[in-house]
C-alpha cells in the first residue's frame, strides 16, 4: 500500500511544507533545543539555590527550566534552546499564542511523558494538548 502524497512527510496535514521555513522541527533540534534549555535552567538553579555539598536540588531545577519556558513562550513564541536552534512554537490554527497554551505546553512537557508520545506530524502530546507545533524559522 503506498502512503497518500498529503501524509508523506511530518506537517503536511497541517498545511505545512516537508523543509524549510514553517516545516515541522526534526528530532536533532528538539533534543539540542531541551538540551540548551535544561544547560541554562542548572546553570541559574545552581547559581542561586546551591546546597553545601554543590549540588541543586532538582525540583528547583525543574522549575526555573518551567518558568524560563513559559516567559520566553509568552514574549518570543520559543524557548532559549528554540531560538538558537531557529524554531518557534506556534498555533496550530494560525494567529498569536494565546497565554494559555504556553502554560499547558510547559506543564505537560515537564511531566516528560507527554513529550515521549508522538502523532504522524511529530508533535508530542504536550503540543498536541495546548494546540501547538514546533516549526523551523
Amino acid at each position: 500500500m503506498t502512503v497518500p502524497k498529503s501524509d508523506s512527510w511530518p506537517g503536511a496535514r497541517l498545511g505545512l511544507p516537508d523543509d524549510g521555513p514553517r516545516s515541522v522541527a526534526r528530532l536533532g533540534r528538539r533534543i539540542g533545543a531541551i538540551a540548551i534549555d535544561w544547560a541554562i535552567a542548572s546553570a541559574v538553579s545552581w547559581l542561586l539555590v546551591r546546597q553545601p555539598d554543590g549540588s541543586t536540588n532538582p525540583w528547583v531545577t525543574l522549575g526555573v527550566f518551567a518558568a524560563l519556558q513559559v516567559i520566553f513562550l509568552l514574549f518570543f513564541n520559543g524557548g532559549i534552546g528554540h531560538l538558537v536552534l531557529r524554531m518557534r512554537v506556534v498555533p496550530v490554527r494560525g494567529g498569536a499564542l494565546a497565554p494559555w497554551r504556553p502554560v499547558v505546553r510547559t506543564l505537560l512537557l515537564c511531566l516528560a511523558i507527554p513529550a515521549l508520545i508522538w502523532d504522524r506530524d511529530q508533535r508530542g502530546l504536550h503540543d498536541r494538548l495546548a494546540g501547538t507545533v514546533l516549526v523551523r524559522v
